[in-house]
């Protein structure tokens, strides 16, 4: 590939203006999409995003971050060109979702009544942009600025010594559901007849940690590099979108499940130390992993907290409860990873998040036994977000030794 010549995109809008034909302006234009190989264009804290077409009667860019209903930017045309671009200015640790809305009616999100049919026929990921996450069959492409956090392709990594995730069907008759999939992931070098126990940690929303999240391979590299002590990771599948506030906030018999019946059925498969325990989820999940360890502290020891909605009703109710009981619990987790996004909706995640880390660590403060990491990601609430986080959340719950 041919090395670009325009050293910045201003540079490249320069020489557009002053070339007066439409076929010297799309040279130019088709000069640039093939010469310059990284997009969006990042320039110190700018980005510039592209989007080639000579159809769309309007393009808009449809970010993770923008606390609008629809959260878009419209994207402008170069005149007699197919070049459609926006630029923004982030914090320099961003790692923010987004996609292309092209002809998307502009109307909110909020009334629309089949919102996947309308981001499966007018939205798209980025196709100059290799870096992207899929959720419920869309692909969505990341920016990663300058000192965002590393968002490799885990399960590409060669020379990793690889556990092994077996699938399991679980029913539960205190939740009342039935084989809903099960996947527990152990570790590089798991015999079951060699006598050791390992500790275990249960991750909420399996079908999200075992995918899109690939805990199972983080958890081999942190473990090969001696970031991670090997442990067993029991991930259940939630349940629907529109079940997940019943089932995962403040349910008691959402523990009790745990409790009596996940817990005997792993022990009974795989060898796991049952007074050592770990829980962990993102959003409602990590909203079910606080109930349940702050119902037994004692047993669960490790715990990790990924952007719960504790800012919105009913968790809104809870937020006071949990407080409290950080505060004058005689017991807490010893290991608490908690983190939140900058960019996520400030009354229903930010806010709530900071005054939870205020008390934690006002209580590590006279408490010897706790140790707790509170991270700020330069991210919105996605995929992509967890995702980055995922590796220091398990590093810290579970350290080497």
């Amino acid at each position: 590939m041919a090395t670009c010549r325009w050293d910045s995109f201003i540079q490249f809008l320069c020489e557009i203006y002053q070339t007066p034909d439409a076929d010297g302006r799309q040279g130019l234009v088709d000069e640039l999409l093939t010469t310059h190989d990284e997009w969006p264009w990042i320039e110190r804290d700018k980005a510039t995003f592209v989007f080639d077409s000579w159809t769309a009667q309007n393009v808009a860019l449809n970010l993770d971050i923008i606390n609008r209903d629809p959260p878009f930017e419209n994207m402008a045309r170069l005149e007699d060109t197919s070049l459609w671009y926006f630029q923004r200015y982030f914090d320099r640790d961003a790692l923010v979702d987004y996609m292309f809305a092209v002809d998307d009616p502009g109307t909110p999100l909020a009334q629309e009544i089949d919102l996947m049919d309308r981001v499966g026929r007018f939205w798209q990921a980025d196709a100059l942009n290799a870096m992207s996450i899929s959720a419920s069959q869309v692909d969505s492409s990341v920016l990663q600025m300058p000192r965002a956090r590393p968002f490799p392709n885990w399960a590409a990594m060669a020379a990793v010594p690889r556990g092994r995730v077996y699938r399991h069907r679980f029913s539960s008759v205190q939740m009342g559901f039935s084989n809903r999939s099960l996947w527990v992931y152990t570790p590089p070098g798991y015999d079951a007849k060699d006598g050791v126990n390992y500790r275990l940690l249960v991750l909420m929303d399996g079908q999200w940690a075992v995918n899109l999240l690939e805990v199972p391979y983080i958890a081999d590299a942190l473990i090969k590099h001696g970031r991670m002590q090997p442990i067993i990771i029991a991930m259940l599948a939630g349940g629907s979108q529109s079940d997940r506030v019943a089932e995962y906030v403040g349910n008691d018999k959402h523990y009790a499940m745990i409790a009596a019946e996940l817990l005997p059925f792993v022990q009974a498969e795989h060898r796991i130390e049952p007074l050592d325990l770990g829980l962990g989820g993102v959003g409602e999940g990590a909203v079910a992993a606080l109930h349940a360890a702050l119902k037994n502290p004692a047993i669960f020891g490790h715990l990790i907290v990924i952007s719960p909605p504790l800012g919105r009703e009913p968790a809104l109710q809870l937020l006071k409860s949990y407080a409290q009981r950080f505060r004058d619990s005689p017991i807490l987790p010893n290991r608490i990873f908690q983190s939140v996004g900058r960019y996520e909706q400030d009354l229903r995640f930010y806010q709530p998040a900071l005054a939870l880390r205020g008390i934690l660590e006002r209580r590590m403060s006279h408490d010897p036994e706790l140790r707790y990491r509170f991270v700020e990601l330069g991210s919105g609430h996605s995929l992509a977000a967890f995702k980055s986080v995922m590796p220091e959340a398990l590093a810290h719950a579970f350290p080497p030794g």
